[in-house]
C-alpha cells in the first residue's frame, strides 16, 4: 500500500480517475499509469523534475552555450540539403542585430525550409552550442512572429518525468487542468501558524507554483514547503511515538552506585575512554528512571561501543534484573557471546546463548531458565523475541541494530508489570540527520575517540602488476607471527561476474603463494558450527591467513590480525568498507589494509580515494549515503520508514532540523496532537505511520 502524501475524503474527486480531465482515453491513462499515477492526487503530486527558464529572451550575443534560451531574430538564410549518407538537412539562420548569428537545424524534416521565409521574425528555443564561427541550436522550438511584435515571455516550463509516447506538452496541458480544478480542493495538514513562521505558501498555492511557478524563487520555496510538510509528518510521528514510550509506559529504576560501578570497572582489563565514560553517564541517568532509556548509541569503528553495552547491561544485573543482547545475525551473536565471555570471565553473571544450533531439550532448559529467572543475561538474534521467550524480570534490552531491525522491529519484550529500557547500538557510524530520521525516537550518545595506543589502519590501493610483491611482503610479516584477513565478495565463482570468489581463491593461495602458512576459510554458508570453528581457531593463532566473505563485516575482534587485503575493492560500499578495515588494527600495531580493485567507473574510483584518504567513519557514512542513496546505504529499505517522497535528509538537512524542532514543539504543546489546528496533522501522522510505528494510542 502506498503511503498517502494528501488527505482526503473517500469520495473525494482528488482520489477519483483521470477520466475527470482530458485525460480519459484508454491510451493516455496507460501512458501515466506507467508514471504511477492513476488518481488526481497521482497527478497533481507527480511534481516536475526540473524547469527551463525561458522568461529572459538572449541576443545572440549574449548565449551560453548548453543552457535552454530563446532568441529572436529575422530570418537571413534558408537551406535545405541532402548528405553523403542519405540523410535530408535543413539550416535557417537568424539574425537580431547584436554580432553574430544563429543556426537552427533539422534533419530527416525537408518540409520545414517551406515554413520560413527571408526576413520573416521568428523565435527560436533551445540549447546552443558553438561551432566554428556561429552559435547552432538542434531542431529548436520556434514560433512565428508578426511584423514588429514581441515574443511574449514563455516563463518557467517545468520538465516531468516522462514515459515513451507521452508527449510533455500533453502532460502539461493536464497537469494546467488539475492544478486549476482540483488543487483548491487539497487541505492544508500543516498548522497555519507554522506556515506564517516558516514563510510558505498555503498547499493550494504550494501546487500551483511548483507546477506553473511565476518565478524560479517561487518554485523553490514551493518544493521546500513540500518536503518541510513530508519532514513534519515524520518528525511528529517520531515524536508521538517517543512520548507514548516514555509517558505512557513504566520501566524499572535502574540505579549506579559508586560501589556498582567500582565493581564494574574492575572487570575490564583497560580503562575507559572520555567518550566512553561519557556515554555511560547518558545511560545511568536514563536507567534510573522509571521512564523506559530509549538511547541510539552510535561510534566509529574501534570506539569501544560494546563496552559500553555490557557496562549498562551489569547495572542493570547489578539491581536484580535480566538482560538481553539482540544481535541481527548468529556469527555476531556467538562474537558478542565470546566477549561477553573474556570481559564477564571474573564474574558471577548467568549467561547463555540462544541460537538455532541449541538441540530442543537445551532451548527448553535455556527457556525454563530464563522464565524462572535462572539467567541474567542472554544473547541472541530476533528469536528473542518469539512467543515462547519468557523473561521473569527484564530490565534492559540491547539491540545491536546495525540497520538490520527498522523501528518497527525493534524488540517488544515485555516482563512482568514493566517495560524494559532499550538501548540501540549501530554497527556503522550515520550520518547526523540520517540518526535523526531513522533513529529520531531515540537520544543520542555519539563516541568518535578510540582508545589509548589504537594506531591508525594504513589504506592504499596495490595495481595488479605489485599483487606478487605485496604477497612477498605479507607473507614475512606472517612469519613474524602476524594475521591475515583476505575478503572476497563471493562464496563461489559466478558465470555472470568477473569476480574472484573465496573458495576458489582460498584454494589457489593455500596451493601457491602461502602453501608453507596455516589457512583457513569463512563465509555465509558454512554451518554454524563450522563457522565457530574457523573463527576459534583465527583466534587462538592456529590460522594464519583467513580467506573470508564480509561474513567478518563486524564483530569479529582478533588484536594479532594486522592486514586485510580486499579482492574487488569497487564492489563495496564506504561502510562496508570501514566496516571491514575495522578488523584490523584492533591491538597497538598498525594495521594495513590493502585494496585490489578496477573501478570502471568515475563512481567507483572515486569511493576509493575517498576510502584510502579518509578514516574517520563518521565522514565516510555522509559520503556513503550521498554516493548511493540511502536505500542502498541501508539496504532495502531496512530503516523502516518507507522512501521520502520529496525531501533528502543529507541535501535538505536545515529544512530537516526546522521540521524536527516544529514537531517536537507541537507535541511538548499537545501531547496527543488532538487540538483542532493539529488534527488534520495527526490524522496524516497515523494514516503513514500509524502501523509502522504502532501509534495506535495517539490522541
Amino acid at each position: 500500500m502506498p503511503q498517502p502524501f494528501l488527505l482526503a475524503a473517500a469520495d473525494s474527486p482528488l482520489l477519483g480517475n483521470l477520466q475527470v480531465l482530458k485525460a480519459g482515453t484508454p491510451t493516455r491513462r496507460e501512458q501515466l499509469q506507467r508514471l504511477g499515477i492513476t488518481t488526481v492526487a497521482d497527478l497533481l503530486l507527480h511534481l516536475p523534475r526540473t524547469y527551463e527558464d525561458l522568461s529572459a529572451i538572449r541576443t545572440i550575443a549574449t548565449l551560453k552555450a548548453g543552457e535552454v534560451q530563446v532568441v529572436q531574430g529575422e530570418v537571413v538564410e534558408i537551406d535545405g540539403r541532402r548528405l553523403a549518407d542519405g540523410r535530408s538537412v535543413v539550416s535557417i539562420v537568424i539574425n537580431d542585430g547584436s554580432p553574430g548569428s544563429l543556426e537552427g537545424s533539422w534533419f530527416n524534416q525537408p518540409f520545414i525550409s517551406g515554413q520560413f521565409n527571408y526576413g520573416q521574425r521568428v523565435s527560436f528555443t533551445g540549447k546552443p552550442k558553438w561551432f566554428r564561427d556561429h552559435w547552432q541550436m538542434a531542431n529548436p522550438k520556434w514560433e512565428k512572429l508578426d511584423a514588429g511584435a514581441a515574443l511574449p515571455a514563455p516563463g518557467i516550463v517545468p520538465i516531468y518525468p516522462m514515459t515513451e509516447h507521452l508527449r510533455p506538452e500533453s502532460l502539461r496541458t493536464i497537469m494546467r487542468q488539475a492544478v486549476d480544478r482540483f488543487a483548491p480542493q487539497t487541505v492544508d495538514i500543516v498548522p497555519d501558524r507554522l506556515l506564517r513562521e516558516r514563510h510558505f505558501p498555503s498547499l493550494h498555492a504550494a501546487f500551483r507554483n511548483v507546477h506553473f511557478p511565476a518565478s524560479m524563487e517561487a518554485a523553490r520555496i514551493a518544493r521546500e514547503r513540500f518536503s518541510y510538510e513530508e519532514f513534519l509528518v515524520l518528525q511528529a510521528a517520531l515524536a508521538l511515538r517517543r512520548r507514548d514510550l516514555r509517558d505512557q509506559q513504566n520501566a524499572p529504576s535502574l540505579t549506579c552506585t559508586p560501589e556498582i560501578d567500582a565493581r564494574i570497572r574492575r572487570l575490564f582489563p583497560f580503562a575507559l575512554t572520555v567518550d566512553q565514560d561519557q556515554a555511560i553517564r547518558d545511560i545511568c541517568f536514563d536507567l534510573a528512571s522509571k521512564r523506559p532509556m530509549q538511547r541510539l548509541l552510535q561510534a566509529d569503528v574501534g570506539a569501544g561501543k560494546t563496552a559500553v553495552a555490557v557496562y549498562a547491561m551489569l547495572v542493570a544485573i547489578a539491581n536484580k534484573h535480566q538482560t538481553a543482547l539482540m544481535a541481527p545475525t548468529e556469527v555476531l551473536a556467538r562474537q558478542h557471546a565470546h566477549t561477553l565471555d573474556r570481559y564477564l570471565a571474573k564474574s558471577r553473571v548467568r549467561r547463555a546463548l540462544l541460537t538455532g544450533a541449541l538441540t530442543a531439550a537445551e532451548r527448553r532448559k535455556l527457556l525454563a531458565d530464563l522464565a524462572e529467572g535462572n539467567l541474567d543475561l542472554v544473547i541472541g538474534t530476533q528469536a528473542l523475541v518469539s512467543e515462547d521467550v519468557k523473561f521473569a524480570r527484564l530490565g534492559l534490552a540491547v539491540i545491536d541494530e546495525q540497520h538490520k531491525f527498522g523501528v518497527h522491529q525493534r524488540a517488544k519484550m515485555r516482563s512482568s508489570g514493566n517495560d524494559p529500557h532499550y538501548l540501540v547500538m549501530t554497527a556503522t557510524p550515520i550520518p547526523r540527520t540520517v540518526a535523526l530520521t531513522v533513529f529520531g525516537d531515540l537520544d543520542c550518545s555519539t563516541m568518535h575517540q578510540l582508545p589509548p595506543g589504537r594506531k591508525p589502519v594504513r589504506t592504499r590501493i596495490v595495481p595488479k602488476n605489485q599483487r606478487q610483491r605485496l604477497y612477498q611482503q605479507l607473507a614475512e610479516e606472517l612469519k613474524q607471527g602476524k594475521q591475515a584477513y583476505v575478503v572476497c565478495p563471493l562464496v563461489e565463482e559466478s558465470a555472470n561476474l568477473d569476480l574472484t570468489a573465496a573458495q576458489q581463491h582460498y584454494e589457489d593461495l593455500k596451493a601457491s603463494v602461502f602453501k608453507d602458512f596455516r589457512l583457513g576459510l569463512l563465509h555465509g554458508r558454512m554451518a554454524e558450527s563450522g563457522k565457530d570453528e574457523v573463527m576459534k581457531q583465527f583466534r587462538e593463532g592456529k590460522i594464519d591467513l583467513l580467506v573470508t566473505t564480509m561474513v567478518i563485516e563486524v564483530g569479529v575482534d582478533v588484536a594479532n590480525a594486522t592486514w586485510m587485503l580486499i579482492e574487488h575493492a569497487e564492489r563495496f560500499g564506504l561502510s562496508q568498507l570501514h566496516q571491514m578495515r575495522g578488523r584490523i588494527s584492533r591491538g597497538e600495531a598498525a594495521g594495513n589494509c590493502i585494496l585490489f580493485a578496477n573501478p570502471t567507473t568515475d563512481e567507483a574510483r572515486n569511493r576509493l580515494r575517498i576510502f584510502t584518504r579518509n578514516n574517520n567513519g563518521f565522514t565516510l557514512a555522509e559520503e556513503d549515503a550521498k554516493l548511493r542513496g540511502l536505500g542502498e546505504f541501508f539496504g532495502a529499505r531496512q530503516h523502516g520508514l518507507g522512501e521520502l517522497r520529496f525531501g533528502d535528509i543529507l541535501a535538505d538537512r536545515e529544512l530537516l532540523q526546522k521540521a524536527r524542532r516544529d514537531a517536537i514543539a507541537l507535541v511538548a504543546d499537545d501531547a496527543g496532537l488532538s487540538k483542532p489546528e493539529n488534527r488534520l496533522l495527526r490524522q496524516m501522522v497515523i494514516q503513514r505511520y500509524g502501523t509502522t510505528l504502532d501509534l495506535a494510542t495517539v490522541g
